[in-house]
Parts: C-alpha cells; sequence; structure tokens
C-alpha cells in the first residue's frame, strides 16, 4: 500500500487508487480515523494507492489553496472515494465533507460509511440510499472489504490514462475506443468524468458515460481539448427486408417505432433498424442481434441466418459506439407476420427497461419520400445493407 499524504508528489502510474474523504481533526488532542482505515485496508491486503488529504507529520505546513488544489486533482485520480464521517458537532463538525459527499454522490465512485453514533446523518443516509438502493457502512473493515471486492488487482494506467476511474477504465466501450488512438500513436493526456449512468438491478453497471478527454494527436503534432466522448456499448441492428420482383424502391423493410425522449420527429417517436445491446458479457453481436428482433417485433430468426455487412460509428463526432449491421432476407410468410403485426398495432419490448416497441412496415420509395420520418444513420444502414441485393 502506498500512502500519498497531503500536496505531496503523486505517483506517475498505478494499478488502483483510492481517496479517503471525511472530516479531518483540526485540534491536537482529537485523533484522526485515517489511521484506523489505513489499518483496516492493511488487513484485507490493499496494495493500491491511498490519498490522504492530511499532512504526514500531523501539522498544517502548506497553504489552503495548494491543499484544495491537490485534494481536487487526486479526487479526480481516485478510482474510488471512501468517506468515513465521524461527524461530532463540537470537534468535527464535517460541514466540508457534506459538499464533498453531494458532489461525489452520482459519481459511481463513492463508498459512504459512518458510526452509528454519528450526529447529524439522517440526511446523507437517505441519499445515499436513495441512489444507490445501499445503506451506509458502520464499520471499517466492511468498507475495506467493498473496497476490495470493486477494485480487484485494478490495471496498471500511467499519466493521463490515471484520471480514467477503473469503472470506466474497465469497461469493453472505453478500451476499443482509447485502443484505436493507441494504434495510431494518439496519447490521452487528461480526462475527466463529466457524467457516469449506471443500470441494472444494483445500479451495478456503468452503462454509458461522457468523458471530457485532452487527446495529443500524433499525426497533427497537437492537443485536442474541447470536447468529450459519449460512450455506450455497441449494439447490434438488424436489417429484416423482402425484395419485390419488380422495382428495387418497393423492397419492403421492417422498422420499429419507439417513443425515444431526444425525438424532434412530428409524433414523437423514432422510427429505426430493431437492435439494441446487452449488459450481459460473452454474448455475440449476431446472438444480440437475433435476441433484440424478437424482442421488438416478434419476428423470430436464427442468428446463424444472419449476413454480416460491416460495423461502424452511428455518429463519429459525438459518440464512440458501434453499430454491427447484420441483414436478413425474409420469407414472404415472415413479411406477412411483420405487416400484420404492424397493422394490429401491437407493442412489443422490455418493460422493465421501459421499452415499448411497435413494428411497421415500410417500402424504400416511402423511406426516400420523406414520409416515414427515419434519421440519417438508419437510412445509411438500410441502404449499406441492400446495395448488394
Amino acid at each position: 500500500m502506498r500512502i500519498i499524504y497531503a500536496t505531496q508528489d503523486v505517483p506517475q502510474s498505478f494499478e488502483k487508487s483510492i481517496f479517503l474523504v471525511g472530516p479531518t481533526p483540526r485540534h491536537p488532542d482529537v485523533p484522526s480515523w485515517r489511521p484506523l482505515m489505513l489499518e483496516a485496508l492493511e488487513g484485507v491486503g490493499y496494495e493500491g494507492v491511498v490519498f490522504v488529504p492530511e499532512d504526514e507529520g500531523g501539522e498544517w505546513k502548506h497553504s489552503y489553496t495548494d491543499q484544495v488544489e491537490w485534494e481536487h486533482s487526486c479526487l479526480d485520480m481516485s478510482d474510488l472515494v471512501v468517506a468515513w464521517i465521524p461527524r461530532d458537532l463540537e470537534t468535527m463538525p464535517a460541514l466540508i465533507t457534506n459538499i464533498e459527499f453531494g458532489s461525489l454522490l452520482t459519481s459511481g465512485k463513492l463508498l459512504y460509511g459512518r458510526p452509528e453514533e454519528a450526529v447529524k446523518m439522517k440526511y446523507l443516509d437517505h441519499c445515499y440510499q436513495k441512489m444507490w438502493g445501499r445503506v451506509p457502512h458502520t464499520n471499517m473493515v466492511e468498507m475495506a472489504d467493498e473496497v476490495m471486492s470493486r477494485l480487484g488487482v485494478g490495471d496498471l494506467r500511467t499519466g493521463g490514462e490515471r484520471k480514467v476511474p477503473f469503472v470506466v477504465w474497465k469497461t469493453r466501450h472505453f478500451q476499443e475506443w482509447y485502443r484505436t488512438h493507441k494504434k495510431i500513436g494518439n496519447r490521452l493526456d487528461d480526462a475527466k468524468v463529466l457524467w457516469p449512468f449506471f443500470v441494472g438491478p444494483r445500479k451495478n453497471f456503468l452503462f454509458s458515460f461522457s468523458l471530457w478527454v485532452k487527446v495529443w494527436i500524433s499525426s497533427e503534432g497537437r492537443y485536442k481539448e474541447n470536447e468529450y466522448i459519449f460512450s455506450r456499448p455497441d449494439i447490434s441492428t438488424i436489417l429484416a427486408y423482402r425484395k419485390t420482383k419488380g422495382d428495387f424502391l418497393d423492397t419492403e423493410v421492417v422498422l420499429v417505432r419507439e417513443f425515444r425522449s431526444p425525438s424532434r420527429t412530428k409524433d414523437g417517436f423514432i422510427r429505426e433498424l430493431p437492435g439494441g445491446s446487452s449488459w450481459k458479457p460473452n454474448k455475440s453481436p449476431e446472438e444480440i442481434a437475433s435476441e433484440e428482433l424478437e424482442e421488438e417485433t416478434n419476428l423470430v430468426v436464427s442468428p446463424g441466418n444472419f449476413e454480416k455487412v460491416y460495423s461502424k460509428q452511428v455518429a463519429g463526432t459525438l459518440s464512440t459506439y458501434h453499430a454491427h449491421l447484420f441483414s436478413v432476407e425474409l420469407t414472404e410468410e415472415q413479411m406477412e407476420q411483420a405487416r400484420k403485426l404492424a397493422k394490429e398495432n401491437k407493442a412489443f419490448g422490455v418493460e422493465e427497461d421501459s421499452e415499448r416497441t411497435y413494428a411497421e412496415v415500410s417500402t424504400i420509395r416511402h423511406l426516400l419520400s420523406g414520409r416515414v420520418e427515419v434519421d440519417w444513420s438508419t437510412l445509411g444502414m438500410i441502404f449499406a445493407g441492400l446495395h448488394r441485393i
């Protein structure tokens, strides 16, 4: 375990890091709680970096500004923030800790605990439980155990990579974006999570995030630092179509209609190809494609019947994720089933995800006329899949 005290130089690389947030005693007769937390971490075998916002010798020798800047930098650099709040209104009121708690609550990095006898903690307890569905720890060893279970062995990060917390770093969608840039010689020199979005029964799966990045562009010899990336898992998208014997423009395509909050269409609904992603590991894009087609349209097609078109970014100026496009020509019976479902206006989707989808069938002619509102990315995928027929 490597302890970094207030204003000390931070390591240029590490596998995992935590920050000990909470009230700091300002009187020599009041002991700090942090040595006890360090003992608990050592007891469970934690071997990463620990940022401790106290002077190593117990005396304050540096300026307030230096202290605050160091704390902000190290908080951004921490994989987890361990907040232990032994609030005592006379000796450790923890007023600044309240602000830190609030700023970190939605980050996904906050572990919160406090002694049972701590006072004025009801509001913090309520916010933590409402946000994450967990009650605060009342035991330092239990907090240390959770640190170990959430960080494991960590992963080596150097330079600007240290600003990417482990919960983001370990996602497949971040790694695929970063691997692309490293392959062409670009470098990540700074980053900051703007917001994360967690899903799952325990909110323990980071579905998407927004990350401000400072990238050194090797081919141009300059930085790009006025943008952020939006990242989420790749999607599998299915072009299910039926050719006609006549004009290509009469080719029929299966779409799904779904209310989407960002929509600017006339009715508030988006028309797009069936598709989506899975938060479950080890599912192939073909398996996801088959599942999504059935979930959203009730059409059952085996993954082995799909033809892989290719994979591309959907909105490369904003988002990192790819759409893995597959195509399948439906039989007349299958397309008739889709037409019937569209006429019945029957709802499908995953109710617990607030997903409600409706099958629609349209021709290429109608899509090009503008009578069916589809976005440019959907049109692009349709023509990419149909160009070979």
